[in-house]
């Protein structure tokens, strides 16, 4: 899937390319032409000092678009290194290809259940066609910068406040697929979208917090009550086990005095059968 989307990107980007380029370079008619000669032997003529006009030096994260009467002389950019260019022309234009990266101002956001949340983000991006970036748009900084606002708040607007809370990666690949897809003809490509920070209102902040904490104290009866049902359980075995065996009791009544005796106290109870006390009541 993905080469296919690359290979339909490339087809758009050569479309693009050849509408912008005649198909005959550098067909600049009779005119032009003529104009191309003069200033050739006008940069003949006074050649020790137009040599300083005519060459030319981009860096290697540089290309350079040439323009020849207002035509883009070549379908690729020149550069990096020198080249040569004709003083009364041909104009150029630079372009950088190193990635840039810039911060989304905060959005105010409707949520599709109808939260307003805050949020921003930061996208990287680079030229990755000379050509396409210089005549297809007047700015593709600026371009990308508010279409990168206008994307964010059309992807978030159709996910709930769950979704923004706990899917950022896909709804940063989303960004990424929506952006990349629509820079494609000004010679931009995306490389990679992030959501920073989500801000959300104090109101709902302190109503999320009550409904933890009372999950939280549901949770903990729940355990609880279990709790409470498991040891009832484990009582009512032990006094069916001591109810089989009535001296299993007076050991329990030994037992117990033992812990009594153990801790040190002053007063120590003595369990009695009931037995003995109902003679005694009896007499």
């Amino acid at each position: 899937m993905e080469m296919e989307d690359q290979m339909e990107s490339q087809k758009r980007r050569e479309m693009s390319k050849d509408n912008l380029i005649s198909e005959q370079t550098g067909s600049l008619g009779c005119i032009g032409w003529f104009i191309v000669i003069i200033s050739g032997m006008f940069t003949l003529l006074l050649f020790p000092f137009t040599i300083w006009f005519c060459l030319k030096i981009v860096q290697e994260y540089e290309r350079a678009v040439i323009f020849r009467l207002g035509r883009i002389t070549d379908r690729k950019a020149k550069g990096p290194g020198i080249f040569f260019i004709l003083p009364c022309t041909d104009s150029i234009v630079k372009v950088d290809l190193r990635t840039v990266s810039f911060d989304i101002p905060p959005q105010e956001i409707l949520t599709k259940d109808s939260v307003t949340v805050s949020v921003d983000g930061v996208v990287y991006f680079r030229v990755n066609d000379p050509i396409a970036s210089v005549a297809n748009v007047s700015n593709a900084d600026s371009s990308t910068r508010l279409l990168a606002q206008t994307t964010l708040r059309n992807v978030l607007g159709t996910k709930n406040l769950s979704e923004l809370l706990s899917d950022r990666e896909g709804i940063a690949h989303s960004m990424q697929f929506n952006l990349d897809e629509a820079t494609d003809n000004w010679g931009i490509k995306v490389e990679r979208v992030e959501i920073k920070d989500v801000k959300l209102p104090h109101q709902l902040q302190r109503a999320m917090a009550a409904e933890a904490e009372a999950t939280r104290e549901a949770r903990a009866k729940v355990i609880a009550a279990e709790g409470e049902m498991n040891a009832s359980r484990a009582l009512k075995e032990a006094s069916i086990v001591i109810s089989e065996s009535p001296s299993g009791l007076q050991l329990r009544y030994l037992q117990t005095l033992s812990t009594i005796a153990a801790e040190k106290n002053s007063t120590i109870i003595f369990p009695l059968p009931m037995d003995v006390i109902s003679h005694f009541m009896k007499k």
